[in-house]
């Protein structure tokens, strides 16, 4: 237990767990704490949702809610996900510089926790556990 504790690595089934874990609660966190949201009340959010890039709020919300359901739908089962985590790694970084940038970093918080999460896992790749791997 003392050198399990004190490793600075782990063995290769306890990567694959976490890596697991960590697609789950990025991927379905997002998908069902803030995308579903999104998806749910779309008409009501589609005039006055943010447009940093000027192509306009329906679209930036279609933009956000295909990355924030679909993608990380994905990214939560392991199919697909490096491609996947990068609508979300875009959606994130846009939302924690871009819509909440000169906002105090308790307002960005959220997005800047799951942009590191997603660069995390792009750097990481889904793991053992994933379709990804299963269809490899």
């Amino acid at each position: 237990m003392k050198k399990f504790l004190f490793s600075v690595g782990s063995p290769q089934a306890f990567q694959g767990i976490g890596l697991l874990l960590f697609r789950l609660m990025f991927g379905f966190g997002m998908a069902m704490g803030h995308g579903w949201g999104k998806l749910i009340t779309f008409g009501d959010k589609m005039d006055s949702f943010p447009d940093p890039f000027g192509v306009s709020s329906p679209v930036s919300l279609t933009m956000a809610v295909f990355a924030e359901v679909l993608c990380a739908a994905l990214v939560g089962i392991g199919l697909f996900t490096r491609a996947a985590l990068i609508p979300l790694i875009i959606t994130m970084a846009v939302a924690a510089f871009m819509i909440h940038g000169g906002d105090p970093f308790a307002q960005k918080e959220m997005a800047c926790l799951y942009l590191t999460g997603y660069l995390g896992l792009f750097l990481m790749g889904p793991g053992k556990y994933s379709f990804d791997q299963l269809f490899r």
